[in-house]
């Protein structure tokens, strides 16, 4: 008989001795655990192997998965920038999931479940120094039977290491889910669109000519103003361009940075290749918009769940949300507890969000486990 929830703890402290005794007060002796979710702060990372150890000896046979960042997250609680750690216990049967890192075994045919059948969803940590990731994540979410990743890339100021049943380095790794793990996901976007969708009529490589038939940087002009548009520096953090995703019914896009604008020529270069045909929108970025599209997201997964019970949750979240743009005290975990509960929640703040089978920026991705 399943628990109702995932035990789950937290802790910020100066050792991780500590911090991981503290984080164990709430786990119950009894849980029948197999399947771990590990979220370590990057002023730990030196101590994971220990760390991890120290979990395989309390919970033999479990197998853990994680991943390090600048700031980790847990129910209601943001800790950035913190000698801090989360995780949460799952009682998944064993052949619902399958741990993994690298691409070999899936370039053999690999990318498969202990019973043969394809994974329905996978639960993935990225490495930033990975020149293919992007195209590592595309590939992984095709051979999912419900074409879906979630997860998120590390924001360590160290290695960025990641835990798939030891500690790895490089490419993906996380966990293949069965079908018959109920779960639901949502995205949420950190900033909104402040003109129309436009045609992107000339580029070369990241630099974009013409909006329209217009220099790109006369539209640019005409959205934000001349002397935003301008001093690049001034609108960093603020104004963005955004890649509407091709054949998605959500109005899901990518937001990429402004790099740079070339005023004799009229041109404006993101970070993000682009191509003539593509769409393109610009946005702006501020703490009424996350919130307000954070309250849309958390409806609707609450709406998709249809009433049953949360046993747990994983929340991979943007560096630059946070306190940076909800506020302080945790604004944004408060706001997600403050719809769905208490729930267990464990997850950290990325340096890239995956959802589908993009990887996205300024985003929140939340994924429901149901009872």
């Amino acid at each position: 008989m399943k628990h109702d929830s995932f035990p789950y703890g937290h802790a910020a402290m100066d050792d991780w001795p500590s911090a991981l005794a503290a984080a164990l007060r709430t786990i119950p002796e009894d849980f029948p655990a197999t399947l771990g979710f590990l979220y370590v702060s990057d002023g730990f990372e030196e101590d994971l192997p220990a760390i991890l150890a120290a979990l395989k000896e309390r919970f033999a046979g479990v197998t853990w998965v994680g991943s390090v960042g600048i700031g980790i997250c847990a129910t209601s609680v943001e800790y950035l920038d913190q000698k801090a750690l989360a995780l949460m216990l799952t009682d998944l049967a064993p052949e619902d999931f399958q741990v993994f890192h690298g691409m070999a075994p899936y370039a053999t045919g690999g990318w498969k479940l202990a019973d043969g059948s394809a994974p329905f969803l996978a639960v993935v940590h990225g490495d930033p120094h990975s020149s293919d990731l992007t195209a590592q994540v595309a590939d992984l979410a095709s051979r999912t039977s419900s074409g879906f990743l979630v997860g998120g890339v590390s924001s360590s100021r160290a290695n960025g290491a990641q835990i798939a049943g030891e500690i790895v380095h490089g490419g993906l790794s996380g966990v293949m889910l069965s079908e018959r793990v109920a779960v639901v996901t949502r995205l949420t976007q950190g900033c909104s669109p402040i003109g129309p969708v436009h045609r992107v009529q000339e580029a070369q490589r990241n630099i974009i000519v013409t909006l329209d038939r217009h220099p790109a940087l006369e539209v640019l002009y005409s959205e934000v103003g001349e002397i935003l548009a301008r001093d690049i520096r001034r609108a960093a953090g603020f104004i963005f361009a955004a890649l509407p995703v091709s054949g998605d019914d959500r109005g899901d896009y990518l937001v990429r940075n402004l790099v740079g604008v070339d005023q004799e020529h009229g041109l404006v270069a993101i970070g993000e290749l682009v191509e003539p045909g593509q769409e393109l929108m610009f946005c702006k970025r501020d703490a009424e918009t996350a919130r307000n599209d954070l309250a849309r997201m958390l409806a609707d997964i609450d709406a998709l769940r249809a009433g049953r019970r949360i046993r747990g949750a994983l929340y991979f979240s943007c560096l630059g949300r946070g306190e940076s743009l909800f506020g302080l005290d945790s604004a944004e975990l408060r706001q997600i507890a403050a719809r769905l509960g208490p729930v267990p929640l464990v997850g950290f703040f990325a340096n890239g969000e995956i959802s589908r089978d993009r990887i996205y920026g300024y985003t929140g991705v939340l994924t429901l486990f149901l009872h």
